[in-house]
């Protein structure tokens, strides 16, 4: 059975869902006293800022999964009532009896070794859990799933610790585009390659896909430029928090803005359903952007 419109919306709106902050928030207002919560009350749970709140509000909101209800000064949100079942089946984690829960509990233990005396072993748990929804129902990735959920864990992790820049830090930059499979691969693969250690170097995508597009490996490999080993990954909160830097390449607003880091948008052609011919142009035109951003870092 073929899916119409609504079943496209009801597809955009768990996509939306499965980031990580917006489940919290979710989770939080469905955890309030009357089934909802304010602002100001989301921003004190989630140590983040009302703007980065109010910012997920309005994603949730659009794709009506919430109600506003303005009571005097304050502003109240809570799940739409038909909502409530589908959002609370989406926020339940993967159970420990099942193999999937197992192997999230060996990926957490390993990685709450290596962040020990860093972050306590329910965060890492709760990490660990997130990026597995993340990647199974945001990417849709189903092959090397496991192994792909410890490196998507870690990455978030490290970006966690790393918010706080002290003078000597190597720059951090963020490259996000719509499917994390074609202009933002190409730039972090370009930038590793010419700054090598320098400069730390991420990828994220707004609506990610399950791989990378082989136009854009083949185009790379052509300039003797690897991109082995990356795959599409969901945009989270942290890797934003992390970044000195934030390239966007055609995903909109859906990036959070944190203060003190510099923006950039790209206006780039998107090598989706692209010839080779016309993804080495775009390439091309990648590279001497990223060769001009180094040149300011």
């Amino acid at each position: 059975m073929s899916g119409g419109p609504e079943a496209s919306d009801t597809l955009r709106s768990l996509k939306r869902i499965s980031d990580p902050t917006r489940a919290r928030i979710l989770s939080l207002i469905l955890a309030g006293e009357g089934g909802r919560a304010s602002v100001t009350r989301l921003a004190e749970e989630l140590d983040l800022t009302q703007p980065t709140v109010s910012h997920h509000l309005k994603v949730l909101l659009d794709d009506g999964l919430l109600l506003r209800e303005p009571e005097g000064r304050l502003v109240w949100y809570s799940v739409v009532p038909d909502q409530i079942d589908r959002v609370s089946e989406l926020l339940q984690e993967p159970d420990a009896s099942t193999p999937a829960g197992a192997v999230l509990d060996r990926i957490s233990a390993d990685l709450a070794e290596r962040f020990v005396g860093v972050f306590a072993r329910e965060t890492v748990e709760r990490y660990v859990r997130e990026s597995y929804g993340l990647l199974a129902d945001q990417s849709g990735i189903t092959r090397n799933l496991a192994s792909l959920t410890s490196h998507f864990a870690a990455d978030r992790l490290s970006a966690l610790a790393h918010q706080d820049h002290v003078a000597g830090d190597r720059p951090e930059v963020l490259f996000v585009c719509v499917q994390n499979a074609g202009r933002s691969q190409m730039a972090a693969a370009i930038l590793k390659q010419l700054a090598g250690d320098r400069v730390h170097v991420r990828t994220a995508g707004s609506s990610p896909v399950d791989v990378v597009r082989p136009t854009v490996v083949t185009a790379l490999d052509e300039i003797g430029v690897p991109i082995a080993g990356e795959y599409p990954k969901p945009l989270t909160d942290e890797v934003v928090g992390a970044a000195d830097v934030v390239v966007t390449m055609g995903c909109g607003d859906a990036c959070p803005v944190y203060p003190g880091r510099r923006y950039l948008d790209w206006d780039l052609d998107d090598p989706a359903g692209q010839p080779l011919s016309k993804v080495r142009e775009i390439r091309d035109d990648i590279e001497s952007r990223v060769r001009a951003l180094l040149a300011s870092l």
